[in-house]
Formats: C-alpha cells, structure tokens, sequence
C-alpha cells in the first residue's frame, strides 16, 4: 500500500461505486479495469520508465478498504459533500429536509457474523449526508444524536422513524418543538413536544 496514494485509492473506491460497484470486489475490479486517463485523473501517477499507470492488486484495495473506520470516514465524506451542497440548498428552499433512517447492508458481515446495519441522513436528492455503523448489540437510538451532531440542521426539518428517547435531545439541539406524526396520517394529527 505504500507504493500506492491513499487518496487516488479510495476515490477510485468512491469514482467505482457512483458507476455502479457494489462490493469490495467489484470495487477493487473497476479500479483494475478503469482506463489510464481515468486512473491519472484519480491520483494514480505514471510510471516514468514504462509510461504505464500502475494500480494496487485487487486484494490489496480490498485490505485498504476493509480496513478504513467508516465512522472517522464519513464524516470526511459528509463535510465534502455538504460543501458542495451548500451554495445549491441555499437557493432551493427555505426548509431543507433531511431524512434519518437505518437499513442492513445486504450481503454484510461485521465480527461475529452478524449483519452490518447504518444509520444514515440524506437529503431528499439522495445524497447522504452522514452515516454511522450500528453497533451489532444495540439499535438505532444510540448513534441518532452523534449521526447529526456532525451536521449543521439550520433551517432543516429531520424526519425519522418515531422513537420517544430521541425526542427530548433532538428537541434540545433544535432548540424547538419537534412535531411528531404517524404515517399516513393528516398534518392536523401531529402532536407536538
């Protein structure tokens, strides 16, 4: 891996995923197959004596990346991407939503053989925000409040699945009453706190 610039690795994991990748394997076989422009333009540097652009073996980006602390990660990621949103969310909409939820990553396996599942904020393009991996003996509840602590939720409305202990300290942040609603019911049956 040293051989290798860290950050040309995993932009091609992120350049790999936005085509279509899936797994560390299909990760790890787009950068191999990706063409020598495309690898220049990642970070990847030319050989000086070969001309050629030298990629890491699959098994070493799948090391790498297997290896990374997505929760130190994503917030890198996340502040990226909220940079980039910024100037666009500012022209939109007064009220910018932000949608909480946790889902199984299908396929996974964390220590132990148990399912990965994250939390995640999104907006409602589709970009995700933040994200947190579940620990396997908890539930969502714990890494509700440090998933957004990292965001900034100015003029935003969260919406998420009902859950009383995450009312009080969401209402704290907020500093404003949360307003809770079931769904598919009218606006005129949500309650506030």
């Amino acid at each position: 891996m040293a051989g290798f610039p860290l950050t040309a690795i995993v932009t091609a994991a992120a350049a790999s995923v936005l085509t279509g990748a899936r797994s560390l394997t299909a990760i790890a076989e787009w950068i191999a197959d990706a063409p020598r422009w495309v690898l220049l333009a990642l970070g990847f540097v030319l050989d000086p004596f070969s001309k050629a652009v030298t990629v890491p073996h699959p098994t070493t980006v799948m090391r790498l990346l297997g290896r990374l602390d997505g929760d130190a990660f994503d917030p890198a990621v996340s502040a990226f991407l909220q940079a980039r949103a910024a100037d666009l969310d500012a022209r939109k909409a007064r009220w910018r939503p932000v949608a909480v939820d946790g889902k199984q990553l299908r396929g996974s396996r964390a220590a132990g053989g148990k399912a990965v599942w994250l939390l995640a904020a999104m907006d409602h393009a589709g970009t995700v925000l933040a994200q947190r991996q579940i620990d396997t003996k908890s539930n969502e509840t714990p890494a509700f409040i440090p998933l957004l602590n990292g965001l900034a939720l100015e003029n935003a409305v969260v919406t998420a699945d009902p859950h009383p202990a995450r009312e009080r300290p969401l209402a704290a942040r907020a500093r404003r009453p949360l307003h809770r609603c079931r769904e598919g019911q009218p606006s005129r049956a949500c309650s506030s706190s």
